[in-house]
């Protein structure tokens, strides 16, 4: 039995907000007090055995929303544990506030199989919070033969993606298109024409210039979104643009949305581009390279005013870990990806609503709510009988970045000074991140 009392609840499935109490009894939210004004929480409903087993958070002059819902992490496992692995991966996203993750199928060997699906399920089983998989749209990601759908869907894949890998055959994707309308389950694209790219991350500009090598130009994702908007329409996938990176691909999707079948597409915005530009790469080198670049300034604000307008529905982290001799490398062969799960929240406070004027529920909306929704997973809300699956934060705190739990530490904002602090985590009813404590949960 867990009691939160007086928090202030955002609860972005019925757009309801302010003070309540929160019971929890196992892993289910079991009621609900919303409350007028403050007072003692009404016990009267519980037996006197639940009323001695009560753990109570106070939650005054705390936030409390759905745990948070990324549906873009790599934890690496199998194939790449030295930058990361699920366990580790896991403890980063319960820091971060996140409840549940859908992870990436660019391990080794790919997420292209039944066997290596249910290992990383199975392994995320072990952690404590909910781990869910994509599965790949191409065998070994080698963009010519495409999966099994049908076959990894039903073994528990929730999407599909070749992220990090462009699909460049038209006609292969338009059939995985076509099985994802017919499937009805998220196709998620990596969104870079590899012909029109010298240098991958790094943005054809004043970056490149300032390096004096040849960059990742805008026109590399512009073509391809156009593509694939035009093909989704055609075909009626449910297309989810990944971490987009250009203003023109923002405006693409605008108008694209607001055509019929317009609302099966779904637009992916990261915190790192909302949050920086080039000018991070040319101070910081490999710590702030991605895959796309980061881009301008007017790139920057067009995603911003794309997540405020709904255009841009999803934030999603990227969590790309990398080890420190990974990124140690020069700049044209270091890997792209940074860290995202331990400092998402912070920066969608700090950039998204203390600077841009977002409201904090549409905030909760996109990282949660709207993913869970696209995913068809049983997260991102707040009701009697749901899920006890809850982030507890404080908006207001300043904090630094420093001490991530992840098995690397690649990330631009290392060092930052933060705006809004996750305080407690909360996953099937129990605490499994307790900033006061450090407790990490199993």
């Amino acid at each position: 039995m867990l009691l939160i009392k007086n928090g202030y609840l955002l609860e972005p499935g019925s757009g309801y907000e302010g003070i309540a109490d929160i019971f929890i009894k196992a892993d289910k939210i079991l009621k609900i007090n919303w409350k007028a004004e403050e007072g003692e929480p009404n016990l009267s409903f519980f037996s006197t055995e639940d009323i001695k087993q009560l753990q109570i958070i106070d939650g005054e002059g705390l936030y409390i929303a759905p745990g948070l819902v990324d549906v873009h992490v790599h934890f690496r496992e199998p194939g790449f544990e030295y930058k990361e692995d699920i366990s580790t991966g896991a403890l980063a996203a319960a820091k971060g506030g996140f409840t549940t993750v859908v992870l990436m199928a660019n391990t080794k060997p790919t997420v292209d199989n039944e066997d290596t699906l249910r290992y990383v399920l199975e392994k995320g089983k072990q952690t404590s919070i909910r781990i869910e998989s994509c599965a790949s749209v191409s065998k070994g990601q080698q963009g010519k033969e495409l999966v099994d759908f049908e076959a990894l869907l039903q073994a528990g894949a929730v999407g599909f993606t070749d992220d990090g890998m462009p699909l460049m055959d038209t006609e292969l994707l338009e059939k995985a298109m076509e099985a994802s309308a017919r499937l009805q389950v998220p196709l998620s694209l990596h969104e870079e024409d590899p012909s029109l790219i010298t240098n991958n991350g790094i943005h054809q500009g004043k970056a490149s210039e300032h390096f004096g090598i040849g960059g990742s130009p805008r026109e590399a994702e512009i073509s391809m979104v156009e593509r694939d908007i035009k093909l989704a329409l055609k075909t009626g996938a449910l297309l989810n643009v990944q971490h987009i990176s250009c203003k023109e691909t923002v405006e693409l999707l605008r108008r694209a949305k607001a055509l019929p079948g317009g609302d099966r597409l779904h637009g992916e915005a990261t915190p790192h581009h909302f949050t920086l530009t080039q000018e991070a790469l040319i101070r910081q080198g490999t710590m702030a390279k991605m895959n796309p670049p980061l881009r301008e300034e007017e790139d920057r604000l067009a995603i911003i005013q794309g997540i405020k307008d709904g255009t841009l529905d999803l934030i999603a982290t990227d969590h790309a870990p990398h080890s420190a001799e990974d990124k140690a490398r020069e700049l044209t062969k270091a890997p792209s990806g940074i860290l995202g799960l331990e400092t998402a929240l912070s920066l969608g406070i700090g950039e998204l609503v203390e600077k841009a004027g977002l409201p904090l529920m549409d905030l909760m909306i996109r990282m949660s709510y709207a993913p869970a929704r696209l995913y068809d997973l049983d997260a991102g809300y707040i009701k009697e009988g749901g899920p006890a699956d809850l982030v507890i934060f404080d908006p207001n705190e300043l904090w630094r970045a420093e001490g991530f739990v992840s098995k690397s530490q690649n990330s631009p904002f290392l060092g930052k000074t933060m705006l809004g602090k996750v305080k407690k985590t909360i996953c099937r009813g129990k605490v499994v991140y307790d900033e006061e404590s450090r407790h990490m949960g199993k």
